[in-house]
């Protein structure tokens, strides 16, 4: 028990540590360019126009290329480790104002952050490298080993299950306003208030949505025996634009992924971190 609590005391003390809010506040602004990239990616596959995947590896890929892209990357990456070691002591000592249930939802939602941080900032990494390969094509592909084996393609078909229900908590949780508890908002103004809630709200229902477009494609791969379409957010984003007037409902996704970029510069700012 004091061995536990003593973990407790420390990881606190380490995550009041004002070298890593400031560096966690800069990746979150990091985070949102990631998502305008990806919304820039989401209308050129819209309308026809882009060969790079449509995810967070071709958004970081995108943004390499471009004048100081490498020097952007490793500050990116820095901020995102960041925002795992953040996610991390939040994990083990944090969400200390909820109770019960609602406390370890939150705290194995930070669980969750921690591995998508991780796999964000190593991704930086890689492209800075000029290492990173298509992530879509290694997700295909590691999908159609899962399927050959053993009740492979059941784990891959709660894969996406998860997933699914990854998109569709998010769209709740963006709908029902509950990113609000996690800011200052006594610290905005009411126009500042206002303009945030709308960027929440469309920013997690559009994010959520194509998640879970995503998750059900992943279950529809398994269960008919077809990796092509376990390909995540690029699959996602492109089957939507094969449906009837889909160019224009991807453009409407895309924005609300832009909208969600540009409530993370917000969140650099007024997060409780």
């Amino acid at each position: 028990m004091s061995l536990t609590r003593n973990a407790g005391a420390t990881a606190t003390q380490a995550r009041n540590s004002r070298w890593l809010e400031l560096l966690t506040r800069a990746g979150f602004i990091g985070y949102g360019i990631v998502h305008l990239l990806l919304a820039w990616l989401a209308l050129q596959i819209a309308f026809g126009k882009s060969g790079e995947e449509g995810n967070q590896n071709g958004a970081l890929r995108t943004l390499g290329e471009q004048p100081l892209g490498k020097f952007l990357l490793i500050a990116m990456a820095v901020g995102l480790f960041a925002m795992a070691v953040w996610q991390a002591f939040e994990a083990i000592s944090g969400h200390v104002s909820r109770t019960g249930k609602e406390r370890l939802f939150e705290r194995i939602a930070s669980v969750v952050r921690v591995v998508v941080f991780v796999w964000l900032g190593w991704t930086a990494i890689k492209v800075f490298q000029d290492a990173s390969s298509n992530a879509s094509d290694q997700q295909q592909q590691l999908s159609e080993k899962l399927m050959a084996s053993d009740g492979g393609r059941w784990l891959v078909g709660l894969a996406g299950l998860a997933l699914a229900a990854l998109g569709i908590g998010m769209v709740i949780y963006g709908l029902k306003k509950k990113f609000e508890r996690n800011l200052k908002t006594g610290e905005m103004s009411p126009k500042t208030r206002q303009l945030t809630r709308r960027l929440g709200m469309a920013g997690y229902a559009s994010r959520g949505a194509v998640f879970a477009i995503a998750g059900v494609l992943v279950v529809l791969a398994a269960v008919n025996y077809d990796p092509e379409k376990a390909r995540g957010l690029d699959a996602a984003l492109r089957t939507l634009r094969d449906q009837s007037y889909g160019p224009w409902l991807l453009a409407l996704m895309a924005l609300g992924i832009a909208a969600f970029g540009v409530y993370c510069f917000f969140q650099s700012r007024y997060r409780k971190v």
